[in-house]
C-alpha cells in the first residue's frame, strides 16, 4: 500500500483537479476510492430550478385543501380581525393535552386569552381587544404566523 504521505501528495492533486473520483489500489488487491462533489456553476445552477419546483408543487397543494379551521360564511366585513403581533408559532391551547383556548362560536370578553404565540422560546398571549364571538380561526394549531397575520375574526 501507499505511504500517509504519498495518499496524502495524492489527495492535493485531486482536491486541485477537475476529477470527481479517485481509486488507489494496492498490489495485495486492498482499495481506496474517494469521491468529492462537483462544485461550479452546474451545480449551483440547478439548485434554483429544484427550489422553484417544489415551490410550486407547495402552492398547488396548500390551494387543493382549504384550512378546515376557517368558517366559510364569515368575511372581513362581518368583525374585528385579531392579528398576531410578532412572528412565532402559533398555538391555540396552552398544552398539547388541554382544550384550545376558544373555536368558532365562542364567546370572549376584552382581555380573554386566545391562544399563545412562541417567539424566540417565550410564550406570549394573544388577548380579545373587544367582547364578542369567535366568528373565524383563521390559522392551524402550530403553524407559523406572521407580524400582521390575522389570526381570529371577532364579531
Amino acid at each position: 500500500m501507499y505511504s500517509v504521505e504519498e495518499i496524502k501528495e495524492l489527495l492535493k492533486a485531486f482536491n486541485g483537479s477537475k476529477a470527481t473520483k479517485i481509486e488507489i489500489v494496492a498490489e495485495n488487491g486492498e482499495a481506496l476510492t474517494i469521491t468529492q462533489k462537483t462544485a461550479g456553476v452546474a451545480a449551483a445552477a440547478a439548485v434554483p430550478a429544484a427550489v422553484s419546483v417544489a415551490a410550486d408543487e407547495i402552492a398547488e397543494e396548500k390551494q387543493s385543501f382549504p384550512t378546515p379551521f376557517i368558517h366559510e360564511e364569515t368575511k372581513q366585513e362581518d368583525g374585528k380581525a385579531v392579528t398576531s403581533p410578532m412572528v412565532g408559532v402559533f398555538y391555540a391551547a396552552p398544552s398539547p393535552d388541554q382544550e384550545p383556548y376558544v373555536v368558532v362560536g365562542s364567546k370572549v370578553n376584552k382581555g380573554d386569552v386566545l391562544c399563545l404565540i412562541e417567539a424566540m422560546k417565550l410564550m406570549n398571549e394573544v388577548t380579545a381587544e373587544q367582547s364578542g364571538e369567535i366568528a373565524a380561526v383563521c390559522v392551524e394549531n402550530g403553524q407559523v404566523v406572521e407580524y400582521g397575520q390575522t389570526l381570529f375574526t371577532i364579531k
